[in-house]
């Protein structure tokens, strides 16, 4: 029996999909470990494709402008992008650290001053016992997380 085109079309899209829903472990894997291998090669790749494309790029921003924003919003409500925007504010604010997710992870795990072991409370609640990253101003370097009165004592 012959088949036709669309019905090999679709005999290899359900075949595609089986497989990815099988080995998607796999294939997250193996994605991540080309981009890591190829980091600048994508990123110049991403750079050409928006020399080439910089017009239609910035009409589709203005066209979708409010869908964009809305996903973005959305976004920086998860747990994913919380974790990224307070990264990024720490990075902004130049502290140095070799892996910034795992300095997150201790940020939200870290629920005592380190210098004088008071629970931390709430910014703006008074107290000033809120959390902060102590780092040498010099290096830019963490060190640890006190609260803001050891903060402000250890300078």
């Amino acid at each position: 029996m012959l088949l036709t085109i669309e019905e090999k079309k679709e005999r290899n899209r359900i075949y595609n999909k089986k497989y990815r829903e099988e080995n998607r472990e796999r294939i997250v894997q193996r994605e991540k470990k080309y981009r890591e291998e190829n980091k600048e090669k994508i990123k110049e790749k991403k750079k050409k494709y928006y020399e080439n494309n910089r017009e239609k790029i910035k009409e589709h921003r203005q066209d979708n402008r409010q869908i964009i924003n809305e996903r973005t919003k959305k976004y920086s409500q998860t747990p994913n992008g919380i974790k990224s925007r307070i990264i990024k504010n720490w990075k902004r604010h130049g502290l140095q650290h070799d892996d910034m997710s795992a300095l997150y992870d201790q940020y939200i795990n870290t629920t005592n001053c380190e210098d004088c072991g008071i629970e931390f409370g709430v910014f703006g609640d008074g107290s000033g016992t809120f959390k902060c990253m102590d780092h040498d101003h010099e290096t830019n370097l963490f060190r640890n997380f006190l609260c803001s009165k050891c903060n402000i004592k250890r300078g």
